[in-house]
């Protein structure tokens, strides 16, 4: 059903993935948007290893949204800063995509560990879920398939 990675010199062990996706903080999610037109929508994302799934935030409506309840199946790409190394001017960049399923869920338990991954205190999340939590929608990405490798840019 998916392809096997054209280039597997440069694919990702199992293990540097799941450490990618537990350490990278923004990727893009893209779907089937209007007119069926590719839809691509630049989110920070949160991990949960013990589901295997990927969350997501936005608001309660509008194109992503509306575009989900017409079509779940979904794509999620995000890569690393890279790093050079010696003698090489180039950079080394460890890119993962996903592909899968995304569903709108009620999870104010996902929210908070969302937002664990990016505030610096819990005080501070609890804050904020007060402040803006009924306007926030949850999404859950359920992954079906992902590749990783590295790419070298030169």
């Amino acid at each position: 059903m998916f392809r096997k990675l054209r280039r597997s010199k440069q694919k990702l062990s199992d293990q540097e993935v799941l450490e990618l996706l537990q350490s990278e903080k923004r990727g893009v999610l893209s779907i089937i948007g209007e007119n069926g037109y590719p839809y691509g929508i630049p989110l920070d994302f949160y991990y949960n290893k013990n589901t295997n799934k990927i969350y997501f935030h936005g608001a309660k409506e509008g194109h992503k949204i509306d575009s989900i309840k017409i079509n779940n199946k979904a794509c999620f790409t995000f890569y690393n800063q890279g790093e050079q190394r010696d003698g090489d001017w180039s950079y080394y960049v460890k890119s993962v995509i996903a592909f899968g399923h995304i569903n709108i869920v009620d999870g104010i338990d996902q929210l908070k560990e969302l937002g664990l991954k990016y505030y610096p205190s819990q005080e501070e999340v609890e804050e904020e879920i007060k402040k803006a939590g009924p306007r926030v929608q949850m999404l859950e990405f359920t992954i079906e398939h992902i590749t990783g490798k590295t790419v070298h840019e030169k």
